[in-house]
């Protein structure tokens, strides 16, 4: 799974907007109040993978956890895959490949949805955000990154209930992964270790932690 198909989950809470304030910024508003409000965050995932043409190409579950600022697991069940980061370094684990692949996360993660969601983003400064309505009993926010250099054109975000309920996520040639989330935990309590990673003995390790000299 490529990082930038993370799309790092958030509980969100309620937000009232004045009812004459415009669309956009009620849609922007609602996002930053409820990512204030995060500091942790634990569900169950689904994830699905289309090509440009519609075509489902992979698919995944797994569980996510996250603790604000900049730490989060993303374990996938089938295929078995780990990505965790302790807000300094990301380690991806790819247990059929026998492969962990190191990346500093100020690098992994610019421009990328993951970085917002893991606190360390200006919402207003990093993405135009506009309101995408509602559909399928969710209110939508769109935000679109202004780094023109960005793996990605547009994410959107599903709310429902005041939760993160699906984020779906269009890169540059048009592939879309969609992330659906359930058995959400809003602030539970969280293992520090569990954002820490050591690779296995035996493993080929690619790139190197900010601590190796990177």
């Amino acid at each position: 799974m490529r990082l930038t198909a993370l799309a790092l989950a958030a509980a969100l809470l309620p937000w009232a907007a004045m009812p004459d304030e415009p669309a956009d910024a009620r849609a922007a508003g609602r996002l930053e109040a409820a990512l204030e409000g995060i500091t942790s965050f634990r569900a169950e995932f689904r994830q699905t993978v289309t090509n440009a043409a519609g075509q489902q190409t992979e698919s995944a579950e797994g569980t996510v956890a996250l603790a604000r600022p900049g730490r989060f697991r993303w374990d996938y069940r089938v295929p078995e895959q780990l990505i965790v980061s302790d807000g300094t370094t990301v380690w991806l684990y790819d247990a059929d490949l026998a492969q962990v692949t190191v990346r500093p996360a100020a690098e992994a993660l610019v421009g990328t949805p993951a970085l917002l969601l893991s606190g360390q983003a200006d919402l207003r400064a990093e993405f135009d955000v506009s309101d995408g309505g509602t559909d399928d009993g969710l209110a939508w926010s769109l935000l679109a990154p202004r780094d023109s250099q960005s793996d990605f054109r547009e994410l959107r975000v599903g709310i429902g209930d005041g939760l993160l309920r699906r984020m779906v996520l269009v890169d540059r040639l048009g592939q879309t992964t969609r992330l659906d989330f359930d058995r959400i935990e809003r602030n539970p309590r969280l293992d520090p270790e569990g954002f820490r990673f050591l690779p296995p003995p035996g493993v080929d390790v690619v790139g190197r932690a900010p601590a190796d000299g990177a």
